[in-house]
Parts: C-alpha cells; sequence; structure tokens
C-alpha cells in the first residue's frame, strides 16, 4: 500500500487518468475535452514514470510513531528527530538513503552502497536514541568501526554512537542523545 501511494505513483495514476479521458473524448468527439486532457495528461504520465524510476521507498519505521513522541520532541532530541524524518520519507535520484553523509563519512561504495533496512526509536535510561539497521554492502564492518566516534559528532552535537555487527553482511548503528531526560 505504502508504494502505491508513493509521490511517484499519484503522478503517475493522475497522468494516467487524464490520457485516457483525453482519449475517451477524442474517441467521442468531443475536443473541448480530448484537447486539454490528452495535452496535459502525457506530460504529466511520463514525469510520473520518470519519478517512479528513480524512487527510494523509506526506510522501515519498526516503532510506533505515537510511542517516544515526548522524548523524540525534547530540544537535546532534535539532531536525532531530523535524522528519523529525513530515513522516513521519499527520495528521488539518490541510490540509498543518506548518501551524501555516508560519503563525507567515506563509508560509501559507488557500485554496492551500505542500505538502510530500518529505523527503531528508543529509550535508553531517558535518552533518546534511533537504531539504524544496514546492509554493508561492500563496505567492510571494520571501516565503520574505525569511524564510530566520528559517527555520533557528525549527526549532531552531543550523540554518541554504538556499532554491533549483525551477520550475514549487516550492522546496526545506534545513536543517543547526550542528556537523559528529567525525572
Amino acid at each position: 500500500m505504502q508504494a502505491l501511494l508513493s509521490p511517484g505513483s499519484l503522478v503517475t495514476i493522475a497522468g494516467a487518468s487524464l490520457s485516457v479521458i483525453g482519449w475517451l473524448g477524442y474517441a467521442s468527439g468531443n475536443p473541448n475535452l480530448s484537447l486539454p486532457t490528452i495535452f496535459y495528461g502525457i506530460p504529466i504520465l511520463l514525469g510520473g514514470l520518470a519519478l517512479k524510476s528513480s524512487e527510494l521507498p523509506p526506510a522501515e519505521r519498526l516503532t510506533p510513531p505515537e510511542r517516544f513522541r515526548e522524548l523524540r520532541e525534547r530540544p537535546e532530541s532534535e539532531p536525532l528527530r531530523k535524522l528519523l524524518a529525513d530515513v522516513l520519507r521519499w527520495r528521488y535520484g539518490q541510490k540509498a538513503h543518506l548518501e551524501s553523509s555516508l560519503e563525507v563519512l567515506k563509508l560509501w561504495d559507488e557500485d554496492n552502497p551500505p542500505e538502510l533496512l530500518s529505523v527503531e526509536e528508543l529509550d535508553q535510561g531517558g535518552r533518546y536514541g534511533l537504531r539504524l539497521r544496514f546492509r554493508c554492502g561492500a563496505v567492510p564492518y571494520e571501516r565503520w568501526q574505525e569511524r564510530c566516534d566520528r559517527l555520533g559528532r557528525f549527526f549532531g552535537a552531543g550523540l554518541s554512537a554504538e556499532l554491533e555487527s549483525r551477520p550475514p553482511g549487516g550492522l546496526q548503528l545506534t545513536l543517543l542523545s547526550g542528556a537523559a531526560a528529567p525525572a
């Protein structure tokens, strides 16, 4: 259902609908209906198909949105809140989520990049966190370990990062905010 409601799918469906209405208007001899709908429908259909060809769906969200709402809305959770919003939206023209971030961190391989599979929200002792599960691709786990201390700082001030290997060929990155929520 999620793929059907993507922006690319909606534009494709709208373009196809307009085109069909235009061709039906043409077949029935109604130029006032056929000309504008064909004129707009075909370019919209082609634009939608172009979007569909470069579409990257959001990462799977394992935690219900309402579960950690209060913890997520705290000021110290802002970098993680932005990261969560970024990976939960449709992307176009990219090979993988966090592509530019992984390139800067030198955790990118052009032919077989790391793939973000899922994201889970956490509450660890009053600290808001995200657990990101990746398929490593051609980037070895050792390279991720070398950059572990930089991973937390890269995504936001005061964040800490923990890595855990997940066979076969995967890893789990946990990012935690620096401050615990007040009691």
